[in-house]
């Protein structure tokens, strides 16, 4: 058994939509993200409803790896959402939505990622892409209502 000390990143923003929260909450979803997110394509997706939902699985691909999501907590009623990204043999990451109110038709989405790596690719994507001052993280959301 190996066991090692974490190598995690966490980052977190703030992003300001055009549109009231109740509006973009049901948008941040695998299903429905092929309308507004470009280049979006799940493989597929675990789902009791055909939506985002608790316990909801999906896949995506990726280079070099495909990933594994699980949707961990999914509060439609507090506008939060977590879920969990899986690339095997290159990270685990954890992404959480709040979304509140700043408007009639604004939405303030709070956003944070942590990644932990799981061998050296992973370091890499660390390094490279989640390094202090390289700029927001893997997938900025641009609502497109």
């Amino acid at each position: 058994m190996k066991l090692s000390k974490p190598n995690r990143v966490k980052r977190e923003y703030a992003q300001t939509l055009c549109a009231a929260p109740e509006v973009v909450f049901p948008l941040l979803c695998p299903v429905e993200e092929e309308k507004w997110v470009p280049g979006w394509a799940p493989e597929y997706v675990v789902s009791s409803s055909g939506v985002v939902e608790l316990d909801c699985i999906f896949q995506t691909a990726g280079s070099p790896h495909s990933s594994i999501w699980i949707v961990s907590r999914y509060e439609p009623e507090k506008l939060h959402l977590e879920m969990y990204k899986v690339t095997p043999g290159h990270t685990v990451g954890k992404l959480q939505i709040q979304l509140s109110a700043t408007g009639p038709d604004a939405t303030q989405a709070d956003i944070s990622y942590e990644y932990t790596s799981l061998g050296s690719s992973g370091d890499t994507l660390l390094l490279a892409k989640l390094a202090p001052g390289t700029g927001q993280v893997l997938l900025p959301i641009a609502m497109r209502i």
